[in-house]
Order: structure tokens, then sequence, then C-alpha cells
């Protein structure tokens, strides 16, 4: 984790120490809604599903992480309940780092302190951009906005017109549409309309993209 990349190797020994696998199997629960936080975790691989169900029981997913990612941080330093439930996509390999570890390292060393706050300020901004994305954009531009994400390399690039990519849904369509604040059905009319307008071609989670600079110019 670029967090731990500046420890010494007397530091990195600490955490190790403080550190244990969580194997879990796809559709397992890690943690439910309301679960006392005692660390937080990284996902070495698999996808994890950050969500919550409403009081009419629809669910809300917050959050699709995988491989090299963390979540948990700030609800650690909170001491409080967390706010959602955790929810294994596949069968998933996790590091869970005790919070006294993390407290002992941030009592030692500002430099690390001052990379967590950096981490958890660039969750933050992202947040915001979702907020912002759901309340500016249209549903069409959110799924185009969510299916260039998805391209290999930078999103800012391949925008030449005729530029061709093809990407795979990392999970299913419905947690996909609710990642995005839309319905299934929504986000199945879409996928039609942007696929009756040349600009893709679905097949499953195989989605091509036949003209990457057309996609992101099309206001639908």
């Amino acid at each position: 984790m670029p967090l731990f990349s500046a420890l010494s190797a007397d530091d990195l020994q600490q955490v190790a120490d403080a550190t244990r696998e969580k194997r879990i199997q796809k559709g397992e629960m890690l943690f439910q809604r309301g679960d006392q936080p005692k660390g937080f975790y990284y996902v070495i691989f698999g996808q994890i599903k950050l969500a919550f169900s409403s009081p009419n029981g629809n669910e809300k997913v917050v959050e699709i992480l995988g491989p090299h990612q963390s979540f948990g941080e700030a609800v650690m330093f909170m001491d409080r309940q967390y706010p959602v439930f955790a929810e294994s996509l596949a069968d998933t390999l996790l590091l869970h780092i005790t919070r006294d570890a993390v407290f002992n390292l941030i009592d030692q060393d500002a430099g690390f302190a001052r990379r967590m706050l950096a981490g958890m300020a660039i969750r933050l901004h992202s947040m915001v951009r979702d907020v912002e994305s759901y309340s500016l954009r249209s549903s069409t531009q959110r799924v185009i906005g969510y299916l260039l994400q998805q391209v290999p390399d930078a999103p800012c690039q391949g925008t030449q017109q005729g530029t061709q990519a093809d990407v795979d849904l990392p999970t299913s369509k419905q947690i996909i549409a609710s990642r995005l604040n839309l319905t299934p059905e929504t986000l199945s009319r879409i996928f039609h309309e942007l696929s009756s307008a040349g600009l893709i071609t679905v097949q499953g989670k195989h989605i091509s993209l036949h003209n990457v600079g057309k996609l992101r110019n099309y206001e639908g």
C-alpha cells in the first residue's frame, strides 16, 4: 500500500504483526450496518460492495471496491458504527489492519498521518464528484461517464472520432445501476438507446465502444 511505503522495516513489522488475512466467498457478508469497526480493510483480490438498504427495502450501492483499494478508514477514526454493510461480489482476499496499529503509527510518524489524511481527502473528493454527477448530469451522461471510466488506461485518452474500445463490466448491471443512482430498467433503456445509435454493442457484461469520441459527446 502506498500508505505504508515510507515506513521503516521496524514499523512495517509492527503493521504486519497487527494485520490478518480475511478470506470470504462470493455473497458472504464482511460486516453489517451498525457493526463496530476495529480497523480498516485492503483488497488483495476480489470485489467488495458497500451498500445500505432503504426503509422500503431497496438497496443503494455506495461503492464497489476492487484490488489495491482500501475502505473503512474514516469510520475507524470516528469511532462510530458502520453506516453501510459490506458484501463480497466475488471470492475475495482482504487484509485487516487494526486500529491500534494505525493509531500507534500516527503518534510516532507525522508523515504517516499526512498520508492517511491525503488518502481520506481523495475519497471525499470522489464522493463530492458523485453527488455532482447525480445532481447535474443526465442519466445517459452518467452511464456514458461510467463506461468511459472502464476503458483501459486513462479515461481522458482516446477522444478521437473513430477510436474503439472494449470494456468488461466489473459486476452485474443491477449493482451498476444502483451505483449510478438509476433503476435497472433505466440502465437497460440507456444501453438500448446507445446501441440503436450505433455507439455500443452489449453482449452480457462485455461492451464494445465503437466510437469513443462520439460516445463522449453524445447528449441523448
